[in-house]
């Protein structure tokens, strides 16, 4: 959800936020997908987390390919009570993620490559070569965000909003 939209919207009183309660997540899939703003030379990544089961988005977050990103994506991650989280060798998932409950490999995060793959597909800012890009850091955010908004947590119609509140 935008609150920084939600706190700026001129019609604020027209706007109605249905807060759907975030169930236990056992398993987590984490991956992080490059993207750029204006030129290549300006990386923007979008780090996310599904349910292994559900294959559903459970967090994101935006930024470099850095520690100080991925520890904002966990924070978002905490109320789920994640008991095993998948990943890649990255070295800040392995640094960060509690030895016990990290696997490392490709043969449990096929989910999550998938869902890049369809998040590739379906916004073309993700496309490696395209003339679909964001101009503005911000914009580039909302727009992927309220995609996947739109595709996970539910559906945008005008002001109402769906999203899971965590």
């Amino acid at each position: 959800m935008n609150i920084g939209y939600l706190n700026n919207h001129a019609n604020r009183k027209r706007i109605i936020v249905e807060i759907i309660p975030y169930c236990h997540v056992e398993e987590s899939e984490l991956d992080e997908m490059w993207s750029f703003v204006q030129k290549k030379k300006n990386q923007r990544w979008l780090w996310l987390a599904i349910d292994h089961n559900t294959r559903k988005i459970v967090a994101f977050a935006f930024g470099r390919r850095v520690e100080t990103v991925f520890r904002k994506l966990r924070k978002l991650l905490k109320p789920f009570d994640i008991r095993r989280y998948y990943t890649d060798a990255l070295a800040c998932y392995c640094k960060l993620l509690p030895k016990k409950l990290h696997t490392v490999g490709k043969s449990n995060t096929q989910r999550i490559e998938r869902k890049n793959l369809t998040l590739r597909t379906r916004i073309k800012r993700l496309a490696r070569k395209t003339i679909c890009f964001s101009k503005t850091i911000e914009m580039h955010d909302i727009v992927i965000g309220l995609v996947i908004n739109i595709l996970d947590f539910g559906l945008v119609f005008g002001d109402h909003f769906h999203a899971f509140c965590t």
